[in-house]
């Protein structure tokens, strides 16, 4: 009796020994595109799992420096499968913290202490759909200091860490070569023209800073990615996969869901600093870059296609690299972002448009997003259900006539998803 028992107990033990080595030899395979972590940073900045807030002002925490979340080793990078579609394992678990690496990647947000509950919706909308499973850090920006209730509820909010910066006045003010008079007579002209923001500083200020300074704050040198988040935005869809690892892999720099025409009357002169910059920046221009987004006649003349700016998930080297700070350096000087009101989404497009490859731009159809008064919502239906989105497909922007995004495909050589007809005008 006691043989039989021991013999049972053996049986037991064998079977739950080739349970485990059948379940380590299929969970143990990569079949997606590997990751090089010598080019990613993977590990700097970024929360793998549980959650905390970090307080920190600009002025105390230096650049470069870590904001001291746990690493991740570079073994993973190559063991680590990411869900892309529906017949991926693991495409429907999307509860717990996700499997895998982190990228070396933060959301950034500017916002006012006045703000605060119109971006706790934003984050709840970012933690519900994917950064529940991630914990990736958040970075706030403000050119006054933060009080006490706005990082109370961010800070109860993101899964990841957060911090909170200071932007120093000579990155929000006017620089010292603008000439204030006239500056001032362009706003009041704007303003009687009823143009949008025509009127504002502030907003002057704002778009200068997105354009040349928020990526070289030092909060932000901690990190190689950023996911730009807006006050009161929503996203309609679960995002099943990890967008800035989808970037490091398919060596993206720059991406957007939404693309328009911007206002003539704000950028009358932009692209004649554009071609003056062109001119005198050769080098800078990428072979095989978007010129044919941003012109319809070879560069002679801006079309005004550019990508909402309001979204963008981005590689912030890209941002430090010399072409992109000639760039901006170049426009600064020209004076624009006061003289007229020359937007950072626009600036943003025609950089990446010019200093980047095509197929470094990048369109995130399954990212779905709402911004007042646009939404992008996944074309097809399958596509939506698959994700789980909300959103009313009637209401998508992509199709429309005073989108750019079907020039975006033309351009690229894509191919249109089907039923794109049913949502033209």
């Amino acid at each position: 009796m006691a043989a039989g028992s021991a013999r049972i107990v053996r049986y037991i033990l064998f079977a739950f020994f080739f349970i485990a080595v059948l379940y380590f030899i299929s969970h143990s395979s990569y079949d997606g595109a590997g990751l090089s972590p010598e080019s990613f940073g993977v590990g700097k900045g970024s929360s793998v799992g549980g959650k905390g807030s970090n307080h920190d002002q600009t002025s105390s925490n230096p650049i470069g420096s870590s904001p001291g979340s746990p690493s991740t080793s570079h073994q993973d990078l190559g063991e680590a499968p990411m869900a892309m579609t529906p017949a991926d394992a693991g495409w429907d678990n999307l509860l717990g913290t996700a499997p895998g690496p982190r990228m070396n990647a933060t959301f950034v947000t500017l916002a006012r202490n006045s703000d605060v509950w119109e971006i706790a919706r934003s984050i709840r909308q970012v933690e519900d759909r994917f950064n529940r499973r991630y914990n990736y850090d958040w970075v706030f920006l403000n050119d006054k200091p933060f009080d006490a209730t706005f990082k109370k509820v961010t800070s109860s909010l993101v899964s990841g860490k957060t911090h909170y910066g200071e932007i120093p006045k000579e990155h929000w003010s006017f620089p010292e070569w603008i000439d204030q008079d006239k500056a001032k007579k362009v706003r009041e002209d704007m303003a009687q023209r009823k143009i949008i923001y025509g009127d504002s500083v502030s907003y002057r200020h704002m778009c200068r800073f997105e354009s040349g300074f928020f990526f070289r704050q030092p909060l932000m040198m901690n990190y190689e990615w950023y996911w730009r988040v807006e006050p009161s935005i929503e996203l309609f869809c679960d995002i099943h996969y990890d967008p800035f690892r989808y970037m490091a892999e398919n060596k993206k720099k720059y991406s957007f869901v939404l693309s328009l025409y911007e206002y003539v009357e704000t950028i009358p002169t932009l692209w004649d600093s554009t071609k003056k910059f062109i001119k005198n920046f050769p080098e800078h221009i990428a072979e095989g870059n978007s010129m044919g987004f941003l012109s319809d006649d070879g560069g002679e003349s801006y079309n005004h296609c550019h990508f909402w700016s309001n979204f963008e998930v981005g590689n912030l080297n890209w941002l430090r690299s010399k072409p992109y700070l000639d760039y901006f350096e170049s426009l600064d000087k020209d004076g624009g972002f006061f003289y007229e009101r020359w937007g950072d989404a626009p600036v943003h497009s025609i950089a990446a448009g010019l200093l980047l490859k095509k197929e470094e731009i990048h369109f995130f159809n399954d990212i779905a997003y709402y911004h007042v008064p646009f939404t992008h919502c996944p074309t097809g239906e399958k596509t939506r259900l698959e994700l789980g989105c909300h959103c009313n497909p009637k209401d998508n922007f992509d199709w429309k006539g005073y989108s750019c995004t079907s020039r975006f495909f033309e351009t690229n050589g894509l191919e249109k998803p089907e039923g794109y007809e049913n949502q033209q005008d």
